[in-house]
């Protein structure tokens, strides 16, 4: 049974549109380095990672584009909504994506945030991009699926 996009309790944002533009070969969760006023915005679901990307630099990875809205009742020291934030790995899966990241016509992209246990957690993808024939198959594929369903659903 395939899974709607319900928000779970614990998210607080989702990239579909990522799914849509990129075939996910494996996926990693990983914690991300905010500042106090970030996992307050992010608290309050007030971030986008339509856009985002992950980066390798010196061994390390940035979750980079990823917008966190200032928090309300922040003041000056409130944050910089478009950052680039560190991701939290272990060194063994950071080695592995790095590595991924070099390969031609691979990329890393953000797919959800969620919190768990209080921290706030990165479901990362590693993601090979889509042609746009792939699109349309996906949803033609999609649209049968649906029809199929209603059909069944009508039939009983």
């Amino acid at each position: 049974m395939k899974k709607h996009h319900t928000k779970a309790a614990n998210e607080v944002a989702n990239n579909r549109k990522a799914r849509h533009d990129y075939n996910i070969l494996e996926t990693y969760e990983a914690g991300i380095a905010l500042t106090g006023t970030e996992i307050k915005s992010v608290r309050a679901s007030k971030m986008n990672i339509k856009d985002g990307f992950v980066q390798a630099r010196n061994g390390e990875l940035w979750l980079e584009n990823v917008n966190i809205s200032i928090y309300d009742q922040g003041n000056i020291f409130n944050h910089d909504p478009l950052r680039n934030r560190k991701l939290l790995l272990h060194k063994k899966e950071i080695r592995k994506i790095s590595s991924s990241i070099q390969e031609k016509g691979i990329t890393v992209v953000p797919l959800k945030v969620y919190l768990k246990h209080g921290f706030a957690k990165v479901l990362i993808g590693i993601a090979e991009g889509k042609k746009q024939y792939d699109k349309r198959e996906t949803i033609k594929k999609r649209d049968q699926e649906r029809e199929i369903r209603r059909v069944m659903k009508n039939a009983y």
